[in-house]
């Protein structure tokens, strides 16, 4: 039986790894890669208002997630 991953810690995890890169990336490199940072935010605020978001149909379609986590 596969395990499946929950989507929305999933999410949570591919989220903060893109907004610590970016913030690293903005002191390192450039202030531009700060907008990717405000990316990953406004991405966040629609999957709660729509319960979805761009990353979360690749994430559907690429990986066995499942939507709600039982812990």
């Amino acid at each position: 039986m596969a395990r499946f991953a929950c989507l929305e810690r999933t999410l949570f995890a591919l989220a903060g790894t893109m907004t610590l890169a970016s913030i690293l990336l903005g002191a390192l490199v450039s202030p531009w890669f700060l907008l990717l940072a405000g990316f990953v935010g406004l991405n966040q605020w629609l999957f709660v208002g729509t319960g979805s978001c761009p990353a979360s149909a690749v994430l559907e379609r690429t990986l066995p997630v499942r939507r709600g986590c039982s812990r």
